[in-house]
């Protein structure tokens, strides 16, 4: 079975203005979607941990933990869950174990939806959260783990500087 020709990108490319290469267009995504994950996470996970940007703090943390997600003990989930969002945002913000880091707050998704967001639907209007959010914010976070945090992280410059060390 022939299938009929598909016009790629670089087939199309004469008909919009593309400023600089597809890597130029590559590391500009990168950075979009890292800046992106890491101000939601950074956002979230300082306001269970420290209390901070009107977070719910620890303790109210562990008992939405304990009582609404039924993870006990909830101290431990809310320690766990502000730790990968606080450190899991930094870490893909700065573009160090972006990778690993993404792949926890893929983890952290999913375990959102499982315990609270998925009894809701969908949607996130109405009474209670649906679980459009956490799917969008897993996928970014996929983007991540499949194309890596790029050349214009700390990565880079820590390799570099180990390869000058030589």
């Amino acid at each position: 079975m022939k299938f009929p020709a598909v016009k790629t990108a670089a087939g199309l490319r004469g008909l919009a203005p593309s400023p600089g290469s597809d890597q130029q267009r590559l590391e500009i995504a990168r950075v979009v979607a890292r800046v992106a994950l890491a101000w939601i996470f950074v956002y979230h996970g300082s306001g269970t941990l420290f209390d901070t940007l009107q977070g719910p703090g620890l303790h109210a943390g562990a008992n939405f933990y304990a009582t609404t997600a039924h993870l006990h003990p909830g101290m431990f989930f809310a320690v766990l869950s502000g730790t990968i969002e606080f450190c899991g945002g930094i870490a893909i913000g700065v573009g160090l174990f972006g990778r690993l880091a993404a792949l926890a707050l893929i983890g952290e998704m999913v375990m959102a939806m499982i315990t609270v967001t998925f009894k809701h639907g969908l949607e996130s209007s109405g009474l209670g959260q649906g679980y459009e959010i956490n799917i969008a914010l897993a996928a970014l976070a996929a983007v991540i783990v499949v194309v890596g945090t790029g050349r214009y992280g700390l990565g880079v410059v820590i390799r570099r500087s180990l390869k000058k060390r030589r």
